[in-house]
Order: structure tokens, then sequence, then C-alpha cells
């Protein structure tokens, strides 16, 4: 089974992307992890991305289009996988037709104002790694779980989430509609329970 997972950051993706690959036995394909491990290991490509981004350029479509198909060659996605962020435009998913056309494409969609609410209310903790909402711990600046101080990532902040929302929408919509006319994407409701959220995407993928 071939899923590409779209939705816009802080959706959940994430966490369910973990649970769908629990579930169904596929690799959690990402284009972060797929750069991070050729520069380690130092390929031929890992060393061609490391060069641009050295640079401070951006990888170019045809370059992680590259990555994505060596990665999709691996014996571990032979009975399927789960892309995450990728494709990214129309000139990767056309791109990904040519080797991999996907089965399905589940888009998690979720109010824009309440993933606003949703980011800027998380809390993480520098000194054991935890990760908290205000929701569950109210406006405390202590960490439940060590005592540490609490802090806001820099990407958390209501004026860069509305810029990654309204990049992440100007790259997405047209995607969804070539999805929608190949008749393979399929919409989800993010804006309830993890658990409601993955009894959705188990309908779907059966």
């Amino acid at each position: 089974m071939r899923i590409i997972l779209l939705g816009a950051p802080g959706c959940g993706k994430g966490t369910q992307a973990a649970k769908i690959c629990e579930k169904y036995d596929v690799p959690h394909i990402s284009t972060g992890d797929i750069f991070r491990e050729n520069i380690k290991n130092q390929t031929e490509l890992g060393i061609k991305v490391k060069a641009i981004m050295d640079s401070g350029n951006l990888c170019p479509d045809d370059v992680t289009c590259e990555l994505v198909k060596d990665r999709l060659s691996k014996p571990d996605c032979v009975n399927g996988y789960l892309l995450d962020g990728f494709p990214r435009n129309l000139f990767q998913a056309t791109e990904l037709e040519k080797f991999a056309a996907p089965d399905v494409v589940i888009d998690i969609q979720v109010n824009l104002d309440k993933i606003e609410k949703r980011i800027t209310g998380r809390r993480s903790c520098p000194v054991c790694g935890g990760s908290f909402h205000i929701d569950f711990i109210g406006n405390t600046s202590i960490c439940p779980t060590c005592g540490g101080e609490l802090v806001i990532r820099k990407d958390d902040t209501p004026e860069v989430i509305k810029e990654r929302l309204s990049v992440y929408a100007s790259y997405t919509e047209p995607l969804i509609k070539y999805y929608a006319d190949k008749g393979v994407i399929k919409v989800v409701d993010g804006d309830g329970s993890i658990d409601y959220v993955f009894e959705q995407i188990c309908n779907i993928l059966g």
C-alpha cells in the first residue's frame, strides 16, 4: 500500500503517520530523513545534497525526486510505504507518478484557526526533551516531568505560523486538485481526537 499523507503544520500528521506505519507495517518515508541518511553515509547523492545545502540553497526538485526514487527502491518498501513531506509541489507529484504512483492520498484537514491555537500552545523542555500543551498543563512555565524551564520554539510564534500555513496552502492546494482529478485523494476531519482521526484513516485504508 503506497500512501501519501498531506496536512498543514500542526494538524497531527506526525502522530497519525506513526500509528499508520505501526498498524500497516510500512516504513515512514520523509525527505528530511532521506537527506540526513544520504549525507551521513556520504553517498553520491548525499555529497551532492550537502554541497547544495552548504551553499545556502534549497535542494532542487530533480535531486529530491532522485533521492526519493532511490529510497523507494529499497527492500523495506516492497510492500508499501507512507510518504510524508513529499511531494511538495506539482513537479514532484508528476515525477513521482513515473516511478511510484500512490494508491491513496490522505489529506488531514484542520481549521486553520485551530491549527494556530494548537501550535502557539506548544511548550517544550530543553532538559528532558518533553513536549506539552497549555490545554493540558495550563500556563505554567515549569516542566511537569523534570521541573525544567519550558520554552516556546522559535517557529511556534504566531507570525512564523501564519507564514508557514500560507506557504503550505500555496504549495498544497494544486496538489489536492491534482490528486482529486486522479481520484485517489481522501479527506479526513482532523479536528477531533487522535483516535477519532485514526479511525477515519483506518476506514479508508481498510
